[in-house]
């Protein structure tokens, strides 16, 4: 197969594991802006950073499945094969790399054309429109409650992804979904599942584009609908390890004031999916700092007092591990708008690679990332767009 990969100068190198038991990788929900993660990937990649363990919610989910699916050395191609299929033209538009669009407002009128061919036509490879639609079909009929068919995902997953290796757990595997009928999230892992293909289509069910997805008679939709990020589950597991974690938002938490109709769209969508990864990092490092704190305590206390109830109940909860919380967020450009997430373009999708992989060469450039944490909390956090200004992590 032809190199894939777009031409980006590799800048960094890496050639011995950081000192952590565990590098995990985290990947949030975006649709179309999934791209942004195969170039943060590409990045890792080079520089020898393989993850333990990736774990995605819906657009996240799919990117996790061709990571963990795959050996080392064919996770940046697969990841390209998938985005370079979702990203053709289904009306046959030609992609012509060397066409700049320098001014702003044009950007984002061929943006806004770009997103409503996909509404049209959608994502070869990924979803395609229902013909006749829905509201044609009778009620409670499975096709007549969503607007598109994700059948053509299933045939990708089942061509790109090897799901034996994913269930021989060289590489710890999950995604995130809701159960409708009670509104739990549900988090399919392969150290206690069998994954196929459904489990990822369920993490990237979201309502009513996509149907719900049946799953030993239980039905699910996006994870994103109550977390959009699995942050949370990685870092609670048992048994605890010291972990390099790299976290990859597609949505920003940060943003101006919406100044009309389409901006507050946008806003409430950045909104609703940031899923507020900086307040979840910062509770997890006031936790970690109490249970370091404790284990810290438990070695100063005379046996009689280790031997009593409380102080079994506080060895329950004490340890000492250390983890780095890397997190890595695209900020999407002006003329993107509130389309952002369904503008499937192969322009667009080269752009968001690039973003990815910049930013993470970038990242990569700052050694302590890869550093074990000195100080009390044992937990450090760093945020390029934050550091870049000055501000610790």
């Amino acid at each position: 197969m032809p190199d894939r990969q777009p031409s980006l100068r590799k800048t960094h190198i890496t050639t011995e594991r950081p000192p952590f038991e565990r590098i995990a990788l985290v990947l949030q929900g975006g649709g179309a802006l999934g791209a942004y993660q195969g170039g943060v990937y590409q990045a890792l990649a080079e520089a020898n950073l393989h993850p333990d363990w990736v774990a995605g919610i819906s657009i996240g989910a799919i990117n996790s499945a061709l990571i963990a699916g795959n050996p080392p050395e064919k996770r940046v191609e697969r990841l390209r094969e998938f985005w370079e299929t979702v990203s053709s033209s289904r009306i046959g538009i030609p992609y012509f790399p060397e066409v700049k669009l320098e001014d702003e407002f044009a950007h984002s009128i061929v943006n806004q054309l770009r997103s409503f061919n996909t509404l049209l036509f959608g994502a070869p490879g990924f979803f395609k429109l229902r013909q006749p639609p829905p509201y044609l079909y009778p009620s409670m009929s499975p096709v007549s409650m969503s607007y598109y068919d994700i059948t053509p995902l299933k045939a990708t997953l089942e061509r790109l992804v090897d799901f034996d290796l994913i269930n021989a757990g060289a590489t710890r595997f999950g995604v995130g979904t809701v159960n409708i009928r009670n509104s739990n999230f549900v988090y399919f892992d392969n150290a206690t599942d069998q994954i196929g293909p459904q489990h990822v289509m369920a993490s990237g069910s979201l309502p009513s584009g996509f149907p719900a997805t049946e799953i030993e008679g239980e039905f699910y939709w996006d994870g994103g609908l109550v977390s959009n990020t699995p942050l949370q589950w990685v870092l609670d597991s048992s048994p605890r390890q010291d972990t390099l974690v790299f976290q990859l938002d597609l949505w920003s938490a940060r943003g101006e004031l919406p100044r009309n109709l389409t901006e507050i769209e946008l806003r409430q969508k950045e909104i609703r999916f940031s899923s507020r990864t900086r307040a979840a990092t910062d509770q997890f490092k006031k936790l970690q700092m109490a249970r370091r704190t404790a284990a810290k305590l438990l070695k100063k206390l005379p046996k009689d007092l280790l031997q009593s109830p409380e102080a079994e109940r506080l060895a329950e909860l004490a340890d000492e591990k250390v983890y780095n919380l890397i997190q890595l967020i695209y900020h999407a450009k002006n003329y993107e708008g509130c389309s952002k997430d369904y503008e499937f373009s192969r322009r667009t999708m080269e752009e968001h690679w690039k973003a990815g992989y910049h930013d993470a060469v970038r990242t990569l450039r700052h050694p302590e990332v890869l550093q074990r944490p000195d100080g009390a909390d044992g937990v450090f956090t760093f945020d390029l767009a934050t550091q870049d200004r000055g501000v610790a992590g």
